[in-house]
Order: C-alpha cells, then sequence, then structure tokens
C-alpha cells in the first residue's frame, strides 16, 4: 500500500467521527497493512527458497566409509573428510580402544576385515544407506624375515587376508550402498611396493605380494563395473611416518591425508583402474 493512499484513507475514516473512533480506526488499518506486508514477505521468502538448488540444502559432501581408521592414514583420512563436510562412517576392529577416533565425533563401526561375519554385520547395519566413497585403508606389514630360508610361509596367509581379501571381503559386502550412491568411488590404499616395476631391491615377500594382489583385484573390478558407474582406483600414500614402519618416513599421515583426499574428491570415470601416488602422480604396475 503506497503512503498516499494511506493517507487518503485516513482521512475518510476521520470524517465525521469522534477522536476515539477516529484512532481505533488508524490503529486497526495499521494492524491490517503490517498483516499484509508479512504475508507478502512470508510468501516471497518461501517463494525464493522453492528455487534454491538442492545442492546447498545438502547436509554433508557426501558419505565416506574408511577402514582401519582408528590411527595413522586411517585416522587422519577420517578427520580430513570429516573436516571437509562428509559425513564419515569410519572402522575400527575396537571401537572402545579408539580414543583419538571418537574425539573427532564421527560414526564408529566396529569391522574386522578378515571376518566374514564382522563385515557382513556391518553390511547389514548400513543396508539401505549410500556410501559415495569406500576407502579401503585397513592394512598390515605382516610376518617379514631378513632372509628367504627363515621365512615361516604358512604365516603370509595373515597379511593376505588382511591386506588382499579384506577389501576384497568389504567392498563385495558393500557393493549395493556403493550403486546407491551418486559418486560410486572405491579407493584402495595400496603402496609402491605393490608395483612390479619399482621392486628394485627385494625384501618384504609378503607385504609387497598382498598389495600387488589388492592391485590386480582393483584392476578386475574396475573393468566389470566400470559401465554401471562405479570408479575404482590404488592408491600409494608415501612413506608415511606410520606404526608399520616404526615411525620411519618422508611425510606425516596428516600430510598424506590431503594429499590423498584431494585425489580422492577428484576421482571420475577417467580414473577408473588407475594407479596413483598421493600427490595424483600415475604410478608403474
Amino acid at each position: 500500500m503506497s503512503f498516499l493512499r494511506f493517507i487518503l484513507i485516513t482521512l475518510k475514516l476521520a470524517h465525521g467521527r469522534t477522536i476515539g473512533a477516529f484512532v481505533a480506526s488508524v490503529n486497526t488499518l495499521v494492524v491490517s497493512t503490517l498483516a499484509l506486508s508479512t504475508l507478502t514477505f512470508s510468501a516471497l521468502a518461501i517463494s525464493t527458497l522453492a528455487i534454491i538448488p538442492s545442492s546447498f540444502a545438502a547436509d554433508t559432501a557426501g558419505t565416506v566409509l574408511i577402514t582401519g581408521a582408528n590411527r595413522g592414514i586411517g585416522l587422519a583420512l577420517a578427520k580430513q573428510f570429516h573436516q571437509s563436510g562428509y559425513d564419515v562412517i569410519a572402522t575400527a576392529r575396537k571401537p572402545a580402544k579408539a580414543v583419538d577416533l571418537k574425539a573427532l565425533g564421527v560414526r564408529i563401526e566396529q569391522l574386522d576385515v578378515t571376518d566374514s561375519s564382522s563385515v557382513n554385520a556391518l553390511a547389514k547395519r548400513l543396508d539401505g544407506k549410500a556410501v559415495d566413497i569406500l576407502i579401503n585403508n585397513a592394512g598390515i606389514f605382516g610376518h617379514n624375515t631378513n632372509t628367504f630360508s627363515d621365512l615361516d610361509i604358512d604365516q603370509l596367509d595373515t597379511v593376505y587376508n588382511v591386506n588382499s581379501l579384506g577389501p576384497l571381503r568389504v567392498t563385495q559386502a558393500l557393493l549395493p550402498n556403493l550403486i546407491k550412491s551418486k559418486q560410486k568411488r572405491v579407493a584402495n590404499i595400496s603402496s609402491m611396493m605393490g608395483s612390479m616395476e619399482l621392486n628394485t631391491w627385494g625384501c618384504c615377500i609378503g607385504y609387497r605380494g598382498s598389495k600387488a594382489a589388492l592391485n590386480s583385484f582393483n584392476k578386475t573390478l574396475s573393468m566389470e563395473f566400470g559401465k554401471q558407474g562405479l570408479v575404482f582406483v590404488v592408491l600409494h600414500p608415501g612413506y608415511v611416518q606410520t606404526d608399520i614402519n616404526k615411525g620411519k618416513g618422508d611425510i606425516t599421515a596428516s600430510e598424506s591425508a590431503s594429499g590423498l583426499f584431494d585425489v580422492i574428491s577428484k576421482l571420475d570415470s577417467e580414473d577408473n583402474g588407475k594407479f596413483y601416488d598421493f600427490n595424483g602422480k600415475s604410478m608403474p604396475w
């Protein structure tokens, strides 16, 4: 209502009325005018909200599940993704002891990647939930000796069960969750030690073999599920200061996680089946 119209209506109301009646009429007119203005503003606000893209209303950047997140690279990745706005599901074999992980305030789930019943139980708890990014990070160095003659070959079962078959179990169990998502990314934390070409000094038969097997699994899955929009990559995290190498390394877990986050968050279909380091550099097979 324009100011001039307001004055004209006010004068009309005043004609032939007492002061008291006049004041009452003016008050009624003011309240009605304010009510109309409020309704108009509310309608405008609703209309504005209706045209805001849905991406602005999203609670998170997506859901990421990270295995072996109670320490080292896994813990650093959980922190990095959490701080970057992702809904993080972090797994640990013994959640009660994952003190540093609890401090992040992310969702923690129990998972032993070597135990099919544990993996299936996790899948059941996540039934119907979309998982945009799966990071198979859980890993061990495993049995190793200085000389081949001392190697207990039977003990190598453990490192293969964790580093190779573990990611395979988790990926298989959570495949419906990945297919349900929009991003559909699987990042397997491997190592340059799994590269045939880069094996120029021997050593570490179990660890090398387990990462080479993981690389092969990843390539096969990338071929089988690429047409469904899934992206599978293997990543070398760098020579990181972790419990596996007793703190000997060139970079910290946080530095590695920062680089890995940049690589993983930018993956697209062209990266399917590739092998990168934490800086996004292609690695030789």
